[in-house]
């Protein structure tokens, strides 16, 4: 284990969220011949006797991952199981079960947290996942919710990060910005009401961008596309921390660079919408830095484009190029920027 004794401090914010977790978990080996990938995926990958059990757990915290004053508690509980379930479809794999963990102050009643666990159940009717189990405790303050969520997938067909090469088609499903999108009006209207309780907010004009923030659909309907089409793609990430940073993932773990297009980007004119409504806020900035979109970025071979060109739910946004060339953007005047991960703190509420 890592040795702290003699060490001067290291802020978390230093290093960020990736890096914290290869910090912590460098030192752990593979014992078991049935684990098949372990840390520094969407999931892990079990051996189980002719499938693969994929496993992958997600912590949402009061404070920083959701706030009250705005989340329902229906759509918290919704929205902490499709983040899970999002996990392991980016591993190409079909969600079974999920179990629950909760830790809660005094402040919630047993008719709040009946309305989180309804939120969980209309997610697990909806997707046909199995509630198997969990553990409920108190919390000196707030809420904690933490999900392990379960799924299968044939051997043959399991989706790593790392399995991108050069020449692959670098893919993206949906758009991408808008729950970020979500977020801002949400935290506008939460600071004009702090200032003027009288205040009631008019959100009717953007239904689309807070559904996308409050209560999020994992892309298992991709899934089912690509595996209709017999695509199996080379590589595979969830889009939970911006386009950006989970684009460098890919690269990153498969040993490549990108090129990918700014015009290509999938932006919704809602998402444009709100950042009109903000400023100078530049809506590609939402779609690469955003995050909880929770949309599919994948690669794929070049040969199956003409199974995916007429799905309007996928699209191509650049390619795999050689690790010596990075990983960068492309804007429409032809001016190449270099992709950068803004890190977890930018995330917080």
């Amino acid at each position: 284990m890592i040795d702290t004794e003699n060490k001067s401090r290291t802020e978390l914010e230093e290093l960020g969220e990736f890096t914290l977790i290869e910090h912590l978990t460098k030192d752990f080996e593979i014992k078991n011949p049935g684990t098949i990938k372990g840390v520094g995926d969407d999931a892990a990958v079990i051996d189980n006797g002719g499938k693969r059990t994929v496993v992958s757990t997600d912590m949402l915290i009061e404070g920083i991952d959701f706030d009250m004053t705005y989340t329902p508690l229906r759509h918290l509980g919704y929205k902490a199981v499709a983040i899970n379930l999002s996990d392991i479809a980016a591993m190409n794999a079909t969600p079974k079960q999920i179990t629950v963990n909760i830790a809660v102050s005094n402040r919630y009643s047993v008719e709040a947290l009946s309305e989180l666990y309804a939120g969980i159940y209309l997610a697990c009717q909806r997707y046909d996942v199995d509630l198997v189990g969990g553990d409920t405790s108190s919390s000196p303050v707030g809420m904690y919710i933490s999900i392990t969520a379960i799924g299968e997938v044939d051997p043959h067909k399991v989706v790593y990060r790392s399995g991108a090469n050069v020449h692959d088609l670098i893919c993206v499903s949906g758009d991408l910005g808008s729950a970020y999108s979500g977020l801002l009006i949400l935290q506008r209207e939460k600071a004009t009401f702090k200032a003027n309780p009288n205040y009631q907010p008019d959100l009717a004009s953007f239904d689309y961008v807070l559904e996308r923030y409050l209560k999020p659909e994992p892309r298992l309907d991709i899934i089912k596309f690509l595996n209709d089409k017999d695509i199996i793609p080379t590589s595979m990430i969830d889009v939970s921390d911006g386009l950006a940073s989970d684009m460098m993932q890919i690269c990153k773990a498969s040993g490549v660079g990108c090129e990918v297009y700014e015009e290509k980007i999938p932006i919704d004119y809602a998402t444009t919408m709100v950042c009109g409504e903000f400023g100078k806020m530049l809506p590609v900035s939402n779609a690469l830095n955003g995050g909880e979109d929770y949309e599919l970025l994948f690669t794929i071979k070049q040969s199956d484009y003409e199974k995916i060109k007429d799905c309007n739910e996928v699209h191509v946004i650049g390619y795999i190029t050689d690790q010596s060339m990075g990983t960068m953007m492309v804007t429409p005047q032809n001016t190449t920027i270099e992709l950068r991960a803004q890190g977890w703190k930018e995330k917080e509420n």
